[in-house]
């Protein structure tokens, strides 16, 4: 049985992973918009991610006797000036992300709930994977300046997963 406060944190980090797919679903719209397809298949990939991790959260508070939830996600914006923008927004957003699967996992730790502990490792893993990922591309376009967004775009439309 999961605790009632552990049940109510992971309800509200499904809320975080559901706004972080709709932000990577309005980067990718606004890529798309802007002529960088690759870039915006990339997000449309990482958006399906978030909602992937929403479920696994949700279908683990139910495994554990509690009821998932969907509460209110705030809109996400919807332009940004450039595609650097975007990817220094993304890679902000995974730091925060980071931030909060962190927290989860000290209240589990906290509460001293074995299996909740080893189901976040998961994610924390995945978290610095995503920070590096986006950190990298960021980096990358600041190096290659502008000329080589368009090769850069190319080279991210290849995502697999």
């Amino acid at each position: 049985m999961i605790s009632n406060s552990l049940e109510k944190a992971l309800n509200n980090q499904i809320v975080c992973e559901i706004y972080s797919a709709n932000l990577y679903l309005s980067m990718s719209f606004y890529l798309e918009k802007e002529g960088y397809t690759g870039f915006s298949t990339w997000m449309k990939k990482q958006s399906a991610e978030e909602m992937d991790h929403a479920s696994q959260m949700a279908s683990y508070i139910i495994k554990r006797g509690g009821t998932a939830e969907v509460n209110t996600i705030e809109a996400v914006k919807k332009t940004w000036e450039n595609p650097l923008n975007v990817f220094e927004d993304a890679y902000a957003h995974e730091c925060k992300i980071s931030e909060s699967i962190n927290n989860l996992l000290a209240q589990a730790q906290k509460e001293g709930d074995n299996a909740t502990q080893d189901f976040l490792w998961q994610f924390v893993r995945e978290q610095v994977e995503e920070e590096a990922t986006a950190s990298g591309i960021v980096d990358r376009i600041k190096r290659m300046g502008n000329n080589s967004l368009f090769n850069l775009d190319e080279q991210y439309g290849r995502r697999q997963a």
